[in-house]
């Protein structure tokens, strides 16, 4: 636990920043004649609004903090209880809880950052402003754990690039736990009619960004309407994907089948000229063993891509994602808990091994946890980029030996080398020195004539 400093402030103007403010207050510096700076180490807590929470987050990084707390100012609608605490009004108030997620520019933070709610952040904020009090806080976060299955999610897009590399390698993961783990891949669709893409009259007005006469829709993958993937052919490749689980994964959750075509998708027809290919996605669906009739009878028994029809799987996954809360691409939920950003086979392995009760986790939790490379470890059943299961990134102690005897070595030749280099250009002097300066007569006749050594070379000895 450490010391929270409340400031008082946005936390959004680096350049006004400053670290002798802010509550509760400090003794006067003698040398400054200025209220004491945040004693290290110390948790900030800002308050919401007039910038992004990378922002404030960044800001606080940058002023020495362990960790940062941003404080709500608005209650939930629902929450008559914060409103009360809080003397808010049903005038000022928000209806769902906001998200606070990385905004795309985040990848410099390192320090924890968490939202707080308004009625939460308050009994804080009274104690260190209005008491003069000071808190500990203990930043922690975890997973739950309700029994020894975990459940998970993806949320995603077929033209979403950011969980590519995971869909890709996540099967093998996948079987290897077994029935322990239960998937559900999600597609993210904009509801075209909230979205004022279809009129009252039922006309699409988003164009090719939008299938059923601008029911359903997504975002230009490359941001050009006339050239490469549209919306459309994005939305019918999101209806074929929740169509090849709901047949071929739904009922173990594992999908081996949904993970071929997955797999099969992203090798064969992951381009412009082939994303909505017939012939492509034929081949997908013949090599990864699936019967593609049975997916487009789905597709069409769903409600279709045509006219103004309402299509129910689309609109299912309409609604998860507004209950979800679901505003950022990736987005992967385990046992309810949500991971944003960049996912990796390494951040998700670890977390739903974190998502298991004490002692039901799979085996292979406990061998590849903390493993720099979990793919190799899962199909090897060994942790040989990182052996014991320590934290990504660090170096065994077998690698750190032999590097350091290795390093030993190098410098020990490098140092002999310089060695005999001296004592031959040492010798060369001293045979010039005799030679020049030496008297040579009688020399050949001589017990110990200098002049053996110049001509001896390294054979002989100045010292008899």
């Amino acid at each position: 636990a450490q010391n929270v400093y409340y400031t008082d402030t946005d936390f959004c103007d680096s350049s006004v920043i400053d670290p002798t403010s802010g509550y509760p207050s400090r003794p006067t510096d003698t040398d400054t004649s200025k209220p004491a700076i945040w004693p290290s180490p110390f948790i900030l807590m800002v308050d919401r609004g007039a910038c992004s929470f990378v922002q404030k987050a960044r800001n606080a990084q940058h002023a020495g903090a362990a960790g940062v707390i941003i404080a709500d100012n608005l209650c939930l609608c629902n929450d008559s209880a914060c409103l009360n605490m809080t003397q808010g009004s049903f005038q000022n108030c928000q209806n769902t809880e906001p998200i606070m997620a990385d905004d795309g520019s985040g990848g410099d933070i390192t320090i924890p950052a968490f939202l707080m709610f308004k009625q939460d952040a308050f009994v804080i904020i009274q104690e260190v402003k209005d008491r003069e009090s000071p808190v500990q806080v203990e930043m922690s976060w975890s997973l739950p754990h309700p029994d020894s299955k975990v459940e998970y999610e993806l949320w995603t897009v077929p033209s979403e690039t950011v969980s590519k590399d995971f869909q890709r390698n996540w099967k093998d993961v996948a079987v290897k736990m077994g029935d322990k783990l239960y998937f559900t891949p999600r597609q993210y669709i904009y509801d075209g009619i909230k979205s004022r893409c279809q009129t009252s009259d039922g006309r699409n007005m988003c164009f090719n960004l939008c299938t059923n006469n601008g029911r359903y829709c997504a975002t230009d993958p490359d941001n050009d309407l006339e050239h490469g993937v549209t919306g459309a052919e994005v939305v019918k490749e999101a209806l074929r994907r929740i169509c090849v689980w709901k047949h071929f994964g739904e009922k173990d959750g594992l999908g081996t089948m949904y993970w071929d075509y997955i797999s099969e998708f992203l090798k064969r027809c992951d381009t412009d000229d082939f994303f909505s290919n017939d012939d492509c996605i034929n081949d997908v669906f013949k090599n990864a063993k699936i019967d593609g009739k049975r997916i487009d009878q789905c597709m069409e028994d769903s409600g279709g891509l045509t006219d103004n029809h309402p299509n129910t799987l689309l609109d299912r996954e309409i609604d998860a994602a507004m209950r979800k809360g679901v505003v950022v691409l990736p987005t992967m939920f385990v046992n309810s808990a949500p991971l944003r950003g960049a996912l990796t086979e390494g951040t998700v392995f670890n977390a739903v091994c974190h998502g298991f009760q004490s002692g039901s986790e799979p085996d292979v939790c406990n061998k590849c946890s903390g493993c720099s490379d979990v793919k190799e470890c899962v199909q090897k059943g060994v942790c040989k980029s990182n052996p014991g299961g320590s934290s990504s990134g660090s170096v065994s102690k077998k690698t750190f030996g032999t590097t350091l005897l290795f390093m030993c070595a190098l410098f020990g030749a490098a140092g002999y080398l310089h060695w005999r280099k001296t004592r031959e250009e040492m010798r060369d002097q001293v045979r010039g020195i005799l030679a020049e300066y030496m008297p040579l007569e009688g020399g050949e006749n001589e017990e110990h004539n200098p002049m053996d050594f110049a001509r001896s070379g390294q054979s002989a000895s100045l010292i008899s």
